[in-house]
């Protein structure tokens, strides 16, 4: 079972296939229990088949972070063969990286972990700097996973003429004033993302098999969930945290 875990069906955003604006979306860990619980109950129409190749690990970050990384490549817009900027380079970024690359982008990324920038090499990445670098072409595309308003202009200012630029995070620190004539004209868009359909769901899951996807995660017991959460604050967990029951 994935983030989204169920809608209305009947708002008029749900009747034209965009259910991930559902006026009463019901999210998994938010408005229902079970982000954390060994069992639970799942509506059929939101749970998905996942395939035989991944172990349970392996699996629990796909359902989200790998979800919402491929509807953030979407909303990004990558031309073919294009360069793609991933500003952040956790759970989310590091599985989207793989899935650009097989579909034939340049990957470059801005971090400012060193051990994820060891895995962004690892995973092929063409550059590798700090958050606030500029790489060095211009992008056509950027998504950015980390948190931080401060970075917003920074890869506005990366892309290209006609680049688009996709905020993945459901949180954001305040963003700074734009200057029009560096970080938005020339038909630069800025674009914000929201969960996934579950026609996306079942897109991912065929790419990730295909791929085939490959999750760096760190494993905790579930009685440390705390230290986890800490650990990721901290920047100390590479790839993806998972919760092993």
């Amino acid at each position: 079972m994935a983030w989204l875990g169920g809608t209305c069906g009947t708002c008029r955003y749900c009747r034209r296939a965009e259910e991930n604006l559902c006026l009463s979306p019901v999210f998994t860990g938010w408005d229902r229990d079970g982000g954390y619980a060994e069992q639970l109950t799942v509506s059929e129409d939101f749970a998905y088949a996942i395939p035989d190749q991944f172990s349970d690990e392996h699996a629990a970050p796909l359902l989200c972070s790998g979800i919402i990384g491929y509807r953030a490549l979407k909303r990004a817009a990558v031309p073919r063969g294009g360069r793609l900027g991933l500003y952040g380079f956790g759970g989310s970024a590091h599985l989207t990286a793989q899935m650009a690359r097989y579909q034939g982008a340049e990957v470059y990324v801005m971090t400012r972990s060193e051990q994820a920038r060891s895995l962004a090499r690892d995973l092929g990445a063409v550059f590798v700097g700090d958050a606030f670098d500029s790489p060095p072409d211009m992008l056509d595309s950027a998504i950015l996973f980390a948190p931080v308003g401060d970075l917003v202009p920074v890869a506005l200012r990366a892309l290209d003429r006609g680049g688009t630029l996709a905020i993945a995070g459901i949180h954001l620190s305040g963003i700074p004033p734009l200057n029009y004539s560096t970080e938005l004209f020339h038909e630069r868009q800025l674009r914000s993302v929201t969960a996934n359909t579950r026609a996306d769901g079942e897109e991912f899951w065929s790419l990730a098999a295909e791929i085939p996807l490959a999750p760096t995660t760190t494993a905790y017991p579930l009685a440390e969930a705390d230290q986890a959460l800490r650990d990721l604050a901290a920047g100390r967990v590479t790839g993806a945290a998972v919760l092993q029951a």
